[in-house]
């Protein structure tokens, strides 16, 4: 007889019933897990679509590409969308001494207060009885935006002061400016450093020109030297872009010294040739460590000019007689033509080569002077001495980080809205080329006034 407590066939189906729902219930738990983790990775990325921007669908007509624009991988152009921001104010930066002051403006050294970086603060002279914010604020600001090159000044950002008419430039810091540097210096620059200077200088040019801007006050005030060798263009208050043939022009501009023949004599239609006249200035000026052309006014600079290059005639410069000032020049019409004979005996240190390019580019005909490109591929810049490289370039002390030191001298740019005038009453300038004798005698000129 069998013991009441002993398994029955009932007992081990319960068992097995109890045991298979007991795996159900974990089974079906187990799925509403999977479910969940798979419903929350749905959702992370829905949002992360929702995230990305829209992308519009190119659609092209049948036939056109057909299945391999549908395999090729389409490339996202990529664009600089820029945007508005507040300025910051002034109150950032403290002033650590002053610079210069020119005629648009005063410039400082300053400090940021949050960085410790130092850098050039240009404060706009502003005349609001006259124009408003300046025109030559505006295209300085505008032209330095897009004019980004290695050897160009920097645009950091624009401050403003307590008030709306102190609004402030803050560009990059740079230790020297050649006039101020060359002042200082016992012996002008070695051939090899002239050459470095004059590349780099020709190179922001033709960066320049090829985008069609003329900056149109260069002088070596305006041209920065950094104690790494590293040369700067600065200044644009006087740059503007070129305009149509046609369009007129001021011809009061570029800094007395620097300013080209035809501007002294009233052209109202040019280009970037004014800018190669005062490149080559600025290149006489490198070798002999004073201003090549250091006139008191526009009748002393056309006396200046004609003793080293020459009389103008119908053969070296045909339009020469259709200038408005021409008209009060007395000069002979068979005057000779120059050959440079009076640049090559001033420049000697030059060397063939570089009395050539000099002479080009103070050709009294602006048709006849060299582009900036062209220079930049010129002989001179291939023979020995090279030019020396920025790394091996001395430094000198920063007079821009002195309080009070002595600067020479120098004209100003001319201020917007003036009128060039050559003077009144009669210069004679007959005896300007006693003495020469490769030129016919008695060819000198007078100036008649009035």
């Amino acid at each position: 007889m069998s013991s009441r407590w002993a398994d029955t066939e009932a007992d081990r189906a319960e068992e097995v019933r109890r045991k298979k729902e007991k795996e159900e219930k974990k089974r079906l738990k187990l799925q509403k897990q999977k479910e969940a983790e798979e419903a929350a990775a749905r959702a992370k990325a829905q949002q992360e679509e929702d995230a990305r921007p829209s992308k519009k669908r190119k659609l092209s007509p049948a036939g056109e590409g057909g299945s391999k624009n549908a395999t090729e991988e389409r490339k996202l152009m990529r664009f600089d969308a820029g945007g508005w921001g507040p300025c910051r104010h002034l109150s950032n930066f403290e002033i650590v001494n002053e610079i210069a002051e020119g005629t648009y403006g005063h410039v400082s050294r300053a400090r940021e207060l949050a960085t410790g970086a130092v850098f050039a603060l240009k404060k706009v002279k502003m005349d609001f009885a006259v124009e408003g914010f300046p025109v030559p604020a505006l295209r300085e600001i505008a032209l330095l935006q897009k004019a980004r090159h290695k050897n160009i000044v920097d645009l950091r950002e624009i401050v403003l002061g307590e008030s709306f008419d102190e609004v402030v430039l803050v560009l990059e810091f740079i230790e020297h400016d050649l006039r101020t540097l060359q002042d200082d210096m016992p012996e002008p620059f070695l051939p090899s450093e002239v050459k470095a200077l004059l590349l780099q200088l020709t190179s922001a040019l033709s960066f320049l020109h090829e985008n069609h801007i003329m900056h149109r006050d260069l002088k070596t005030a305006n041209i920065l030297l950094s104690n790494r060798g590293v040369l700067k263009l600065a200044d644009f208050g006087m740059a503007r872009f070129i305009p149509p043939p046609s369009a007129p022009l001021t011809q009061y501009v570029v800094t007395l010294w620097y300013r080209a023949p035809e501007l002294l004599l009233g052209a109202l239609s040019y280009s970037t040739e004014v800018d190669m006249w005062s490149l080559g200035c600025i290149f006489g000026e490198l070798l002999l460590k004073q201003p090549l052309l250091e006139a008191k006014n526009e009748v002393d600079q056309l006396s200046k000019i004609f003793a080293l290059c020459g009389l103008p005639n119908d053969k070296s410069w045909p339009g020469f007689w259709r200038l408005p000032n021409s008209k009060s020049l007395k000069l002979p019409r068979n005057a000779p033509t120059d050959n440079g004979s009076a640049i090559r005996a001033k420049f000697p240190i030059a060397g063939k080569a570089g009395a050539e390019l000099l002479i080009s580019l103070l050709s009294l005909n602006p048709d006849d002077r060299p582009s900036a490109r062209a220079v930049l591929e010129h002989q001179y810049f291939k023979e020995q001495p090279k030019p020396k490289p920025a790394s091996m370039f001395p430094t000198f002390p920063s007079v821009a980080g002195q309080e009070n030191r002595k600067r020479r001298d120098t004209p100003n740019a001319p201020r917007r809205g003036d009128v060039p005038r050559l003077g009144g009453g009669g210069i004679d300038f007959s005896g300007l080329f006693a003495g020469r004798d490769e030129e016919q005698k008695g060819a000198g000129f007078m100036l008649r006034m009035g």
